[in-house]
């Protein structure tokens, strides 16, 4: 579990901190801590001092609760344009840090018999992370160039950082593989500190995150990832999401998914194996016949629903047509009627003519 200190390391909550290194030594849970987001590492000496002080804060925190890993952000890039000079500055910020992490947890700790862990723990580990816009230092390679100058840094993958960093670079399960092998051959780890949660981004900048399901960086490829192709890596993710626990449950749950569907596959793949042996037979040539099988009864299905819609469409045909047979016969009994109508008039009209006005007495 990470703790999010976002903006600053207030001293009323060093309590909670306290009670959350308590609750993790006793449950041998792993915490760790994310510094206030807000950083200018690479600003002025007024900025830079200003973020310095807020990062000492964090990483007496960090002490407090056993915190595995401190992340922490560098910021703007400032009057520098990135490069070299930029990696150079960073470097130099995150040596201090590391220097001075081990030194706050170095000191005498007999008068804290309550936080074992300060003896028997090592100091947290400086996370570097990647940020998600053009005007913040921290792409990819700039990250990995400044950990692999710095002992006792690690690099921290923000997936949806890199996704929109890359103008939505991560979509499937080869993407990551890329990824990871990047960062393996780059500094030699097989340890990953990662964040996930769904993002909204536009032009390579990130503007906020999303609930996984709302964004185009989809887990599923992770996850497939992981279970397939991913025994080698020992990686912490953690839900940067705006409905935590939720995506937090959601990711468990596809990883899960891809385990279940990696055994099915293997299942298959055993029985072929048993038949193949039963027919003498290997189990690509039995692979084959499945295929054509399946193409048979596909090509069948398909002629069958394409007979059904011919069939429907005939049904429609006959329908239409009764309709319209209907509709003639109706309108020729109503012509047959008119004809009468008109018929029965000319017969009384005809009454008329032998109708005699004379008067009766006359004869």
């Amino acid at each position: 579990m990470e703790v999010q200190t976002v903006r600053m390391v207030a001293p009323n909550h060093f309590e909670q901190y306290w009670q959350a290194g308590v609750l993790a030594n006793k449950t041998d849970f792993e915490m760790n801590l994310h510094g206030p987001y807000y950083s200018e590492l690479l600003g002025n000496r007024i900025e830079r001092n200003r973020s310095l002080t807020k990062i000492e804060a964090a990483m007496q925190a960090a002490k407090t609760i056993n915190a595995r890993h401190l992340t922490l952000h560098v910021g703007h890039y400032g009057e520098m344009s990135g490069g070299a000079e930029a990696n150079g500055r960073a470097a130099t910020v995150f040596s201090g840090i590391v220097d001075r992490i081990h030194e706050i947890w170095n000191d005498d700790n007999d008068e804290y018999p309550v936080f074992p862990w300060l003896k028997e723990g090592t100091p947290s580990k400086i996370g570097v992370e990647t940020s998600g816009r053009q005007e913040l230092w921290g792409t990819l390679e700039e990250v990995l160039e400044v950990v692999n100058h710095v002992e006792g840094t690690i690099p921290v993958l923000n997936l949806a950082h890199i996704h929109a960093r890359g103008h939505g670079r991560l979509r499937t399960s080869e993407d990551y593989g890329e990824l990871f092998d990047q960062v393996r051959e780059t500094i030699g780890t097989k340890t990953f500190y990662c964040h996930f949660s769904g993002v909204e981004h536009r032009g390579g900048n990130a503007s906020h995150y999303t609930q996984i399901k709302k964004s185009d960086l989809n887990f599923e490829p992770l996850a497939e990832f992981i279970v397939e192709d991913g025994g080698w890596l020992d990686i912490t993710l953690i839900s940067d999401s705006p409905l935590l626990e939720h995506d937090a449950m959601f990711m468990l749950q596809q990883i899960e998914r891809s385990k279940h569907r990696q055994l099915e596959q293997k299942a298959r793949e055993d029985r072929r194996r048993i038949l193949a042996a039963q027919q003498n037979i290997s189990p690509e040539e039995l692979a084959e016949r499945e295929k054509a099988e399946s193409e048979k009864r596909i090509i069948a299905e398909k002629k069958a629903a394409e007979d059904m819609k011919a069939e429907a469409k005939r049904a429609v045909k006959e329908a239409e047509d009764a309709i319209k047979a209907a509709a003639e016969e109706k309108k020729n009994a109503k012509k047959t009627t008119k004809k009468t109508t008109k018929a029965d008039d000319k017969v009384e009209n005809n009454d008329d003519l032998f109708t005699s006005d004379v008067d009766e007495d006359l004869f």
